[in-house]
């Protein structure tokens, strides 16, 4: 049976750099994409298709809703196997989720936009779909500042309060994907339910599955108030 040791360094040594390095696999696949488009010939096996700019920010933009999935699904994978040193990686997915979505953003507002910061403001302003995503990334940024364990203990009880943002970042997500797509709503559906199942988990959790006493039955009732009777002095 291995032994908590054990269990931390394999977790320390082994799974935590695996997760690492397949959080990185989208990022390599743009940055691949873009050295082949310079000219850089071991790299031809990555391609961007005809509109680089926007597969890349598509590319971005999609990873980090799926880590922000795969972060909610720490908890109820979980309480469903009893491997609590799962919550050891769901700080790094998280940081991966807000790193992502920053690139996300500064490819809109680079390449995308060019620095047009008024075309920018405009976008924000104007376009529901930019709205929603602006507003999910900036509440990811006191998520992202707070992830640290010196936080942790200085927050206490409100690291865990201000950290439930997620439960609405992600709903934000799903709606700015839905809305980008416009009229191809299949796979922003698919979104929108898994999101619903892990959330839906989390308040059968905290309302559902709590014990309830059970109905005392009118026989014990009655036996327990007999016993509790005060009992008739004996004569003498």
């Amino acid at each position: 049976m291995p032994t908590r040791r054990s269990i931390d360094l394999r977790y320390r040594y082994l799974y935590k750099p695996v997760v690492f390095c397949a959080c990185l696999v989208p990022l390599a696949g743009c940055v691949g994409g873009i050295l082949a488009l310079q000219g850089y010939g071991w790299a031809r096996g990555f391609a961007l298709g005809v509109d680089p700019v926007r597969y890349v920010l598509d590319v971005l933009g999609k990873t980090a809703l799926n880590l922000l999935l795969i972060t909610l699904l720490v908890s109820p994978a979980r309480q469903l196997t009893g491997w609590s040193n799962l919550l050891r990686l769901r700080r790094m997915l998280g940081l991966f989720a807000f790193f992502y979505a920053l690139l996300h953003f500064t490819m809109y507002i680079g390449p995308f936009q060019g620095f047009s910061w008024h075309a920018i403001a405009q976008d924000i302003l104007k376009r529901p779909f930019i709205t929603l995503g602006f507003s999910a990334l900036v509440l990811l940024v006191p998520l992202a500042v707070t992830s640290t364990q010196k936080m942790m203990r200085r927050l206490g009880r409100r690291w865990q309060q201000l950290h439930r943002l997620i439960y609405l970042i992600a709903p934000l997500g799903v709606v700015h994907y839905w809305k980008m797509l416009k009229h191809d709503w299949r796979e922003p559906l698919i979104y929108a339910a898994i999101l619903a199942v892990l959330l839906g988990w989390r308040v059968w959790r905290r309302w559902g599955a709590r014990p309830r006493a059970p109905a005392a039955r009118a026989s014990d009732l009655l036996a327990t108030s007999r016993s509790a009777a005060p009992k008739a002095p004996e004569k003498a």
